[in-house]
Order: C-alpha cells, then structure tokens, then sequence
C-alpha cells in the first residue's frame, strides 16, 4: 500500500492519466448526522464511507432529493409574491441541468434510456414532490434566514460536530425553526423517534453554537404529504448530546483497533457495498490505518485526529 510522506497509509481518490492522487487516510474528527446514522445502522458501512471513502453509485431517489431541495433554496431567491408552484416547476430543468455540471455522474442514471422516457418521468415525479409542498407551507409568508446553512460546533469533549441545515426561520421574537424536506414518506409514529434524530442533532448544534434553544423541530415529507414537528427542550439535547458521545467513543474504539463490525439488516439489499462485505461473502480492502490492541485503544480518549 502507499504511503504519504510521512508514512501515513495513503488511499488513491482518483487522478488524472497515469498518475491518480493519492489522499493519506485519517481518522475521522467530526461527526454529522448522516455518519452517525451510517454507524448506528452498520459500522462497517460508516468504515467504507468515511475510513476506506469507497465510491457508490448514485441512486434515482437521493438524486431526485437533491434535485427538489435544490429548487426549494433558489425559489426563495425569488420576491415573495413569485413564490408560486408553477413557477418552482419550472426550476425544475434548470437544476437538473445544474446538478449534471456540479456532479456529472449523476448523467450516469439516465444513460440507458435512449428515447427519454424514464428521465421524463422522474423529472415529472421531482415537480409533482415539489407542488406538494405548497399544500404543507405558503412560501409567500416566508422568508428564511438561512438556507442550506453549515454549522458546526466543537464540544468541550472536543468532538466536532457539524452538517447542514435545509431552512433556518427566524421569528420577529427571535424564535427559531429548524426546517427540513424531506421527499418520502413520513415514518410511522412507532419510528417517529429515529426521525427526529438528524433534528435533534441539529438543534444541539444551534444550542452549543449560539446559546438558543430552537423553539420548534420541522420534518417536511413531500413524498406523503406530512409535517412531522417538535418542541425540544434542555434535557433532549442533553440526551442527544450524552448519545452522540458514546457513539463517539464506539467509532474512536473501532478506528482504533479496526474492528468494524457487519450488521445485516433489510437495508442491506440497498447497500452499494456487498461485494466487498463478509456478510455476503466478500472482503473488505485492506485497513489503512494503524491499528491497536483493543486493551491499549481503550487507554485513549478524546479527538482522533483532522479530518
């Protein structure tokens, strides 16, 4: 395996001709609400996105997400009275067209489908999920005081956490609303918790940063025609926030020792993964990191390193 100068375990990320470049592979130092959940459903997953940063494969539905929260934040630019649904389906081309620039593999989902049909109508379902949207909020009375916000907060464990928020409303009282979209189904209340998770996060990242606690909790699903809200309090982010820390030292402990651990569930038909996963009968790459007894990576605590 490559190594970086300073003997480091390096990972190729791609190149160009001959020559691709190489990355050394770190630990991770920061946690968003996405690798969480990537842990928590399979360790092993989160080590091939974040560890070994294995390339997957876009799929129609995340593309689509993209592409409808992509309308959303620019309808905005928009005065108050043009917010209207015909006009956000006609953002609908340009962004995609956008998106094809920014990410050219998502070309890629579409490059069997040579008469257009099947492209056709998942644009189509993309102005259908974002006309939606106008029977669950009324864009005219809105006007956002961030969109697509990145925030980040170290706390004083030293963990960083950071990740970014769809909508950010701010009332004439100073109250706040963290709002995101959300384009399948609303979970059933059983599984409502689990939902709320990326919220919470969210909201004790805002509280630690700037010493507010957001006054509501908003899950906007296009794909049923739901809104999902809650009310946090002190002692939610509190439980967030001792959660959060123990998975923490979970992911620390496994970088460490580099026991990453498979959990099959039903999502593993979904999973980009499988050929190089034990559960199905494949390897994983080679780890590229130093690792550690378990005895002696239990003495460490703390940040594991930049990102």
């Amino acid at each position: 395996m490559e190594t970086s100068t300073d003997g480091t375990p390096a990972v190729p990320v791609g190149g160009e001709g001959d020559r691709p470049v190489v990355r050394a592979a770190v630990p991770p130092a920061s946690l968003s609400p996405s690798r969480a959940g990537d842990f928590m459903q399979c360790p092993l997953l989160y080590r091939f996105r974040v560890i070994d940063r294995l390339p997957e494969k876009p799929s129609e539905a995340a593309t689509r997400g993209t592409l409808v929260h992509a309308v959303l934040e620019r309808l905005f630019d928009a005065p108050a009275a043009e917010r209207t649904a015909p006009r956000a389906r006609s953002l609908v081309p340009g962004q995609w067209d956008r998106l094809r620039e920014t990410r050219p593999e998502v070309a890629e989902l579409f490059a069997d489908d040579a008469e257009g049909e099947r492209l056709a109508n998942w644009l189509a379902e993309a102005e259908r999920l974002v006309e939606r949207w106008f029977t669950l909020e009324d864009p005219t009375r809105l006007e956002p005081a961030e969109r697509e916000l990145f925030v980040e907060a170290e706390l004083e464990s030293g963990l960083r956490l950071r990740g970014i928020i769809d909508r950010v409303d701010v009332a004439p009282t100073g109250e706040v609303r963290i709002v995101d979209y959300k384009t399948g189904k609303a979970p059933r209340p059983e599984y409502a918790e689990g939902a709320l998770f990326q919220m919470k996060f969210y909201a004790l990242v805002v509280w630690r940063l700037k010493q507010v606690v957001p006054r509501r909790l908003q899950l906007v699903y296009l794909g049923s025609g739901d809104v999902l809200t809650y009310d946090p309090v002190v002692a939610d982010l509190e439980r967030v926030e001792r959660k959060l820390l123990a998975l923490w030292e979970a992911i620390r402990l496994a970088t460490e020792t580099g026991d990453w651990r498979p959990r099959p569930t039903k999502l593993c038909g979904w999973c980009d993964h499988r050929s190089v996963c034990p559960e199905f009968g494949g390897t994983p790459p080679p780890y590229p990191l130093q690792v550690r007894s378990p005895e002696s990576a239990g003495e460490g605590q703390g940040r594991m390193g930049p990102d």
